[in-house]
């Protein structure tokens, strides 16, 4: 098998995994614990509720984002195609998965390039962070970035992924200072995302120091990709130590609050596990920008660009009205609103 034909396979794989099997996190997200205090007197028209805000020198319509997922086949062309569409007609922004593909096969460079569908819109290259371990460097991110006209690069972090794949790149150490490098020489922003399992206190800290300008937080409660790749195992013994790992990582809500404490003027992404428009409430409130979900997108994609559309708008909406009956008239003020933490003895605001 053609090493193209390899990277198709695992590709293709993992659309088919996610669409069919359940690959839960065994964790929940934390948000659960956090509830709005309904304003019962909101002081304010539903129809001025503004959901729009400016992030990276793009106004967006909603802190809404298609989070990477896919690439790199024909299935994936045309899933990327329904996403960028979608997010075009709702002004959100759409993140493509990893280029690494195309970056060294030039020929499915095509399955990525988005931009055409989608002029407005902000929109996030992807690469592997431990790409910069096997050989990438500044030169290979910023293809990345060319190849589809993109706003800022994402570095996603998957240690744990990769661990548990047999073809799994496994050397990490020393990544930190490359990461470094490509922040201070890539002339757009650098994206450090987590691929399921978030972001502790000290990694936040880790990589605001060396010039990454948002991290996306991506923590435990939603896709666990230990379990994608248990469904991708060979092997039984393959199979156990991927399935082992099923309630590993640090659930959402905790993520945010770790990036918050360890880097107060971080952009926060919040992604993991998110269902809702009031997930993503509780999210900005926690102290995030937007947030981000993948499965709920790939299901709809898969259907229809009509059935995408339908999941954005019905997402706004939530939203909305959320920040509405929390009396919350735009991001801003969303971003200030206190949450009662439930599962706290005392009940305390967060």
């Amino acid at each position: 098998m053609s090493k193209v034909t390899q990277i198709g396979s695992r590709k293709a794989d993992h659309i088919r995994i996610n669409l069919d099997e359940n690959v839960q996190s065994g964790l929940t997200t934390g948000l659960e614990r956090y509830r709005f205090n309904h304003a019962a007197l909101p002081e304010i028209d539903l129809e001025d509720v503004d959901l729009s805000q400016e992030l990276f020198g793009r106004r967006v319509a909603a802190p809404l984002l298609i989070s990477s997922m896919t690439g790199g086949t024909p299935e994936a062309a045309q899933i990327n195609r329904t996403l960028a569409e979608a997010a075009q007609q709702t002004g959100i922004a759409m993140g493509v998965g990893s280029q690494r593909a195309a970056i060294e096969h030039p020929e499915l460079a095509s399955s990525f390039q988005v931009r055409r569908y989608a002029p407005d819109i902000l929109l996030f290259a992807n690469l592997g962070a431990i790409q910069l371990n096997y050989g990438y460097g500044v030169e290979h991110c910023q293809r990345a970035v060319d190849m589809i006209e993109a706003d800022a690069l994402i570095l996603h972090l998957n240690a744990l992924q990769e661990a548990v794949q047999p073809e799994g790149d496994t050397r990490w150490a020393g990544l930190l200072k490359k990461i470094e490098t490509v922040c201070r020489a890539l002339p757009v922003p650098v994206i450090a995302k987590e691929v399921g399992w978030g972001f502790s206190e000290q990694d936040a800290a880790r990589l605001a120091d060396c010039g990454v300008r948002a991290i996306d937080v991506a923590g435990a409660g939603g896709t666990s990709w230990s379990q994608v790749e248990m469904h991708r195992a060979a092997s039984e013994s393959q199979r156990r130590l991927a399935a082992a790992f099923v309630d590993w990582g640090i659930p959402t809500a905790q993520a945010i609050l770790n990036v918050r404490r360890a880097a107060p003027g971080m952009m926060i992404i919040a992604s993991g596990g998110l269902r809702s428009g009031v997930d993503i409430a509780k999210c900005i409130a926690l102290g995030a920008q937007m947030g981000g979900m993948a499965g709920p997108f790939l299901k709809a994609a898969a259907r229809s660009l009509d059935d995408t559309l339908q999941t954005i708008h019905e997402l706004q909406r939530e939203l909305q009205v959320c920040m509405f009956a929390a009396g919350a008239e735009n991001i801003s003020e969303l971003q200030r609103t206190k949450l009662l933490n439930i599962a706290a003895s005392n009940g305390t605001a967060r």
